[in-house]
């Protein structure tokens, strides 16, 4: 992936991040009844793809890592 597409994916899962993160933080109302969508566990697995996309920029940057 280029530089661009990676910047672009990264901001994007860093605000599906903080957009989980503040939905799956709210308290639950029961008159609407319960959630449908489990915001905790999307929100960590929108950080691990940002952490991915964050190693990888760094590899695009030129840094080595790994072996």
């Amino acid at each position: 992936m280029s530089l661009a597409v990676t910047l672009s994916l990264l901001a994007t899962t860093l605000g599906l991040t903080l957009f989980c993160g503040w939905r799956g933080a709210r308290p639950p109302d029961l008159h609407r009844g319960p959630r449908l969508a489990p915001w905790r566990f999307l929100m960590l697995l929108s950080a691990a793809g940002a952490m991915l996309l964050l190693v990888h920029l760094v590899n695009l940057l030129g840094v080595r890592t790994g072996r």
